[in-house]
């Protein structure tokens, strides 16, 4: 009787717990400064949908370039390690800081290599986005220590406990001989829709790249790059995790999609820091729509090869006006139902997919996760409010896990995220929000359970003790 009744008690307090905080929510939801207060405190356990070099601040790249003192443009603001030429135009950062100029170029180079203060007149807001990475490459792929050991530490003082993030592409010889011969193919059979000619052509590359050796590449990728990267840093502690995934990027002609498609799966397959494979670059860009069926194809051929390899992928990132209506039809689906994946990154064309509440059901039926990234979303699409699916999502039980998507380039961090979803959407309780910060570790790709168990016991006592904090706050008031 003695044990029932102890059972019973902590259900009625944590009932009345949880009673409290969504009251407490409720209270302060349209207030934002005390919602970033309540969310910048609360532990918000992973955060799944995460680039790595859009996560750093462009600060850090900027002061990376000035310690190297490489070279700038005074035009163009390109930067590089050696001057291109005798062009007067480059100078070095050196030169540029004895004029006393150095902070004018900081600034600029803040406004490019970023969103900030992003006038929304100069060019449109999702060129502004993507091309920001090509400019700041040369710090992004030269300094990932201190890229890595930034995020870590931003995330430990936000109370983001794992980050399953998008570190690399892994690289590779060149293999234009089969480019060559093999686009042309990958282009006729994009016409004619055939999975089954597919399946025969990738198989036919796949032999051709093995014996080019292009595991070997997957094999450095993993030992040289992240595995030397996570352990000289001490990445994970008593207080922090991260795990990595790699991708193919879609821009690319077939061919070369496919080699680092396979090359990142290999790469999954073997190395439990690399827990997953994801697809990036615009989806609205050329290549991208135009071999959107074919990267379904490869990711299932990947998928027969690896099968238990985890991948998410970049889908539906598209609104009416950006594509034509009818490429707003069949992404998500493709890649959910097609390509199989486990969890889809943004999904905000959900509305307008063929069947929309089918697969619904399915990625409810399925447990498919969608990555929601509201500030990202907002800023690059323009979707935002009751234009963005979020609550759809949530009225089909589809699991939802919130991401800061690129964080550095956005000028944002997770806690906005939180603090958009309460402000916008007063569908999420306290009780939704919290079991949506469960999601990020249940739905994470972590391939130890031990490293799993141990994020959800350290997030049942972090949540413990801020609703301990918010409620003994909050009954002073």
């Amino acid at each position: 009787m003695k044990k029932y009744l102890t059972i019973f008690f902590a259900f009625f307090l944590f009932q009345a717990h949880a009673q409290s905080l969504n009251s407490y929510l409720e209270k302060i939801r349209n207030n934002p400064a005390k919602l970033t207060a309540f969310f910048s405190q609360m532990p918000k356990g992973g955060d799944l949908h995460h680039h790595y070099s859009g996560s750093v601040y462009a600060e850090t790249f900027i002061n990376h370039i000035i310690q190297k003192d490489y070279f700038i443009n005074r035009e163009t603001l390109e930067v590089s390690a050696k001057a291109p030429s005798n062009d007067e135009k480059w100078a070095k950062l050196s030169v540029i800081e004895k004029e006393g100029q150095l902070g004018e170029y900081k600034f600029r180079l803040l406004q490019k290599w970023s969103v900030k203060d992003y006038n929304n007149v100069s060019i449109p807001s999702d060129k502004q986005f993507f091309e920001t990475f090509s400019h700041f490459d040369i710090a992004s792929e030269d300094d990932m220590d201190s890229g890595l050991l930034e995020i870590k530490e931003r995330a430990i003082k936000e109370h983001v406990s794992y980050i399953e993030t998008m570190l690399s592409s892994a690289k590779c010889g060149k293999t234009e001989d089969l480019s060559l011969r093999f686009n042309p193919q990958f282009q006729l059979l994009q016409t004619q829709k055939n999975g089954q000619k597919c399946k025969v052509l990738l198989d036919t590359l796949y032999n051709e790249l093995i014996k080019k050796d292009i595991i070997s590449c997957a094999d450095n990728f993993s030992v040289n790059t992240v595995n030397k990267l996570h352990n000289s840093l001490r990445i994970d502690d008593e207080n922090f995790t991260m795990r990595y995934q790699t991708y193919t990027v879609r821009i690319l002609e077939a061919s070369d999609v496919f080699k680092r498609l396979l090359i990142a799966f290999d790469a999954a397959s073997k190395d439990p820091l690399i827990v997953g494979v994801n697809i990036l670059a615009p989806e609205n860009n050329d290549i991208a729509m135009r071999d959107y069926w074919l990267h379904m194809q490869m990711f299932k051929y990947c998928h027969s090869k690896y099968p238990s390899v985890k991948y998410a992928m970049h889908a539906g990132e598209l609104t009416l006006g950006l594509v034509k209506p009818e490429e707003l039809t069949w992404h998500i689906n493709a890649a959910v139902r097609d390509a199989g994946a486990s969890r889809i990154g943004h999904g905000v064309d959900m509305p307008y997919e063929s069947d929309s509440y089918g697969l619904l059901n399915y990625m409810k039926e399925k447990e498919v996760a969608v990555e929601i990234n509201l500030f990202s979303n907002e800023f690059i699409l323009k979707v935002k409010g009751d234009r963005h699916p979020v609550t759809l999502y949530k009225e089909f039980k589809v699991p939802i896990v919130i991401g800061s998507d690129d964080a550095g380039v956005l000028r944002t961090n997770l806690t906005e995220q939180y603090v958009l979803l309460a402000s916008r959407y007063p569908e999420f309780t306290y009780e939704d929000i919290k079991r949506i910060v469960y999601n990020s570790i249940n739905y994470s790709f972590i391939k130890e359970p031990s490293v799993k168990q141990k994020l959800l016991a350290r997030l049942n006592k972090d949540f413990g003790q801020f609703e301990e904090l918010v409620l003994n706050t909050y009954s002073k008031r």
